[in-house]
């Protein structure tokens, strides 16, 4: 897997329903890579603490394979790296294919992946449709968040090389339990897994609390 594009966000104020809300969703790319710490990107504008940043939240990582996906279904959008509010834009990343606690190197630093990301309405104001929030949970496109096991700085051509693999669920696989339509026993292998997200976990308990 390859880096593409090294992102911060500019923050932003957009209107909901009447109120002013800040959002660090709007990331564009930057030629001199970002500085991974231990609880978010060094310079980046996290303004929701409650849903990004954090220690199993420090980054978030994105397929650049999955941005001919969404061309397709916004062809008049014009569509830079970091358009899904990710830190780093990578090429050859498959949610399918990364498990939870999976460990890399990517450029000096080593990251550990936590959980899927799970959309939130201020997608909408970056595509301009009330329907992509649906659609992303439905594409099965994610990506990835990962905790910061040692920090460093990241470019745009650095290689994202794994290190350490684990027999645990994959990225998708978690992702399709937090939105199924029905009960499946690996959400207790999900919550039992003690290198996945805590955030994670709760919402995958909230969401199927009475089967556990």
């Amino acid at each position: 897997m390859k880096i593409i594009s090294t992102n911060i966000a500019e923050a932003r104020i957009i209107n909901w329903k009447g109120k002013e809300v800040p959002t660090g969703l709007f990331k564009f790319g930057v030629d001199k890579g970002i500085f991974l710490g231990k609880e978010d990107v060094k310079h980046d504008n996290v303004m929701d603490r409650r849903y990004h940043g954090g220690i199993d939240k420090a980054c978030y990582l994105y397929s650049a394979d999955h941005y001919q996906y969404w061309q397709n279904l916004y062809p008049d959008l014009e569509m830079p790296w970091g358009m899904f509010g990710e830190n780093l834009s990578v090429e050859g990343l498959h949610e399918k294919e990364i498990n939870i606690g999976d460990t890399y190197k990517i450029g000096e630093a080593v990251v550990q992946v936590t959980q899927p990301r799970q959309p939130c309405f201020k997608l909408q104001f970056r595509f301009n449709d009330n329907n992509i929030v649906r659609q992303f949970v439905d594409s099965g496109f994610s990506g990835v968040y990962v905790r910061i096991l040692e920090k460093g700085h990241v470019n745009p051509g650095d290689s994202m090389m794994l290190i350490d693999k684990k027999q645990s669920l994959s990225i998708h696989e978690v992702y399709t339990l937090l939105y199924a339509d029905e009960f499946d026993e690996k959400v207790k292998e999900a919550i039992n897994d003690p290198l996945i997200a805590e955030s994670c976990k709760s919402d995958l308990i909230k969401r199927w609390g009475d089967y556990l």
